[in-house]
């Protein structure tokens, strides 16, 4: 497939990218800093660098010719959680991505989400509980967004088909396995590895087990 990464720079991007390209996937990799990218992404033949903001909907139509999806792994810098804008800029940048993924006919979307977005099968966690709190008071303006991120992709209209990949604590461990269920099922848990949150969105590119869902990806 022909796929539009975003947040391509960050950890969980570049991993994206470069499991898609062993998978034989070609990609756009959508960035603000293309120098930001390793080399060995920018000179594969298999990628096609875009610079441009995310809201520049002239440069998005550019980068999302002839795509088959998206994959984001957009989502507030961990570092500037505390001073992320009070304006959600990342919920409304999704909603300029929907609408331009709609004018190009691009119907996946595959998304980084967190346990902030609450889901209808989620059970009580004391300990997602306790994080998502957590969020919510010390980086209030991030939890805010990710919170609009969410019901701005579920507001969607029907032609869109989503899957919100929430994850807890991300590590930098290199195993890929993962369970997805929902929380407080007493199979998820509180970390997950960054490979093995791009395994589980090439797999669902595939699979596409989780269309219009938001399972919680974990560590088995």
């Amino acid at each position: 497939m022909h796929l539009l990464v975003l947040g391509a720079t960050g950890p969980c991007g570049l991993l994206i990218i470069e499991q898609a390209l062993a998978l034989n996937h070609s990609v756009v990799a959508y960035v603000r800093s293309p120098q930001k990218l390793p080399s060995s992404i920018t000179l594969n033949p298999a990628v096609k660098v875009i610079e441009g903001q995310l809201t520049d909907q002239k440069k998005l139509l550019e980068a999302m010719d002839g795509v088959h999806a998206v994959l984001s792994a957009l989502g507030p810098a961990v570092k500037n959680g505390p001073f992320h804008p009070s304006d959600t800029p990342l919920a409304r940048a999704y909603a300029l991505l929907i609408d331009t993924m709609r004018s190009r006919d691009v119907k996946r979307l595959i998304l980084l989400g967190t346990a902030s977005m609450k889901d209808e099968n989620d059970k009580f966690s004391i300990q997602f509980s306790v994080l998502v709190s957590g969020v919510a008071i010390f980086a209030h303006n991030a939890y805010k967004d990710v919170v609009a991120i969410g019901r701005t992709v579920r507001a969607a209209s029907e032609d869109l088909i989503w899957t919100i990949a929430r994850v807890p604590l991300l590590t930098e461990k290199p195993e890929k396995e993962y369970v997805a269920g929902y929380i407080g099922d007493g199979r998820t848990g509180t970390h997950l590895a960054r490979a093995a949150f791009a395994a589980f969105v090439l797999h669902e590119l595939e699979a596409n087990e989780w269309c219009r869902k938001a399972p919680l990806i974990s560590s088995p």
